[in-house]
């Protein structure tokens, strides 16, 4: 047996870098406090995200970093024998990208880019292609960053490739289109929990979702922050608060006990499904 502690954040980012970082140096302090070994920030901890989804203005963009930004090298010291997933837009030369890292003292041991973006985002990011698992000290891991998580087989294609862990990184917001009047009515507030625990359930695997909150422009980030059993059952969630989703478990453990009789993995038909072109 070998438990250890996952942490989701939910927590506000903005354009500042020297406040981003200076939140994360605290939200890193915090987990390490709590005895977490991997800890999932929000997608674009590093910079925040764009401020109007449907009408990006070219002008007011992320700030985009470079792969070896020396930001994120300093966010690799201060994780140390940590685990830290992180977001930020990916400065790709004549091109961007909503990307994520995961890195430890030990330098960077994953990257994704987003590979699924909403219609806004066309018009600021050019979309990843391909979903890849890496080792870590705590298991193989496969990153989705908000809208990846929408399509099944984006957390297939990592449970696939031998994820056990997924962390979902998320700037995710209230409906924009139909507004509640309150946060647990809102149509988007569903989808992201339904969402976390249909991709853990499915693939049965444990999931940490993280998650912006606040507010950037016209948008209001919907927290939530959690972490997901590989039975889809919620081992920790912040609400819609700031703050970190903190649970401890055995992660291959767990897995086994979720594989005992049913195998989703194993039992797929692949030749009966369908492939439409694209």
């Amino acid at each position: 047996m070998s438990t250890i502690r996952i942490a989701a954040a939910a927590a506000h980012f903005g354009r500042d870098l020297d406040f981003d970082l200076a939140r994360i140096a605290k939200l890193i302090d915090d987990a390490r406090a709590l005895g977490t070994a991997l800890l999932v920030l929000p997608d674009a901890a590093l910079g925040g995200y764009l401020a109007d989804l449907r009408h990006p203005d070219p002008e007011a963009l992320p700030p985009a970093l470079k792969p070896d930004d020396p930001r994120i090298l300093h966010i690799a010291r201060l994780a140390a024998e940590m685990l830290v997933c992180v977001g930020y837009c990916e400065d790709g030369g004549s091109e961007r990208y909503n990307a994520a890292v995961c890195v430890s003292g030990d330098g960077i041991l994953g990257r994704h880019r987003k590979v699924h973006l909403p219609a806004g985002e066309v018009a600021a990011y050019t979309a990843g292609d391909r979903f890849a698992a890496f080792d870590t000290p705590v298991g193989r891991l496969g990153m989705l960053i908000d809208y990846d998580k929408t399509f099944p087989e984006s957390a297939r294609s990592l449970a696939l490739d031998g994820a056990e862990i997924l962390a979902c990184l998320s700037a995710w917001p209230t409906s924009i289109t139909n507004r509640a009047p309150r946060l647990a009515q809102d149509r988007q507030a569903k989808l992201f929990d339904l969402y976390d625990q249909a991709r853990a359930a499915e693939n049965q695997v444990v999931l940490a979702s993280s998650n912006q909150t606040g507010a950037m422009g016209g948008m209001r980030f919907l927290g939530q922050a959690k972490v997901v059993g590989p039975g889809g059952d919620i081992l920790a969630r912040t609400w819609s608060k700031a703050g970190l989703a903190v649970a401890e478990l055995d992660v291959a453990a767990e897995i086994d006990r979720a594989r005992r009789v049913l195998r989703h993995l194993d039992e797929r038909r692949p030749a009966a499904y369908r492939e439409h072109p694209s």
